[in-house]
């Protein structure tokens, strides 16, 4: 199985370019876990990068809903393992950036139970996915 890089830290302090350069010398692809930047047209104040910074590295969970669209932890914790998969499906190396923790991202929409227990995971189920 092909390893996970998680990459961390506070916003605007330089993982997305550091995110592209390993990218681009491990065969990598990118999967943001910024809060903010899974939403369309959020792009002030969120330091999502520009198509020019993405240095033509896939990126993966970002601008894939509408602000006004119901979006808990607990799916982005589905879409997020559902990006893995395919990045180590193509022979590409996972790179995991951002700076918030999954379980923190959108706790308040979190509807049963299950959800719940996937969204304490949080970056754990990251992590461990396989």
């Amino acid at each position: 199985m092909l390893p996970a890089v998680l990459l961390m830290g506070p916003t605007a302090s330089g993982k997305s370019a550091l995110a592209v350069a390993l990218a681009q010398r491990l065969g990598g692809e990118i999967l943001s876990v910024d809060s903010a930047q899974v939403y369309r047209g959020m792009d002030v104040g969120t330091a999502k990068p520009s198509i020019a910074e993405r240095g033509g590295v896939p990126h993966h969970l970002i601008d894939i809903v509408d602000p006004t669209e119901a979006y808990s932890a607990a799916r982005f914790v589905r879409d997020a393992l559902a990006a893995i998969a395919s990045v180590r499906g193509r022979g590409r190396v996972p790179i995991v950036a951002g700076g918030h923790c999954v379980g923190a991202v959108g706790v308040s929409g979190v509807k049963s139970t299950e959800d719940a227990q996937i969204a304490r995971a949080g970056i754990a189920a990251l992590a461990l996915a396989g």
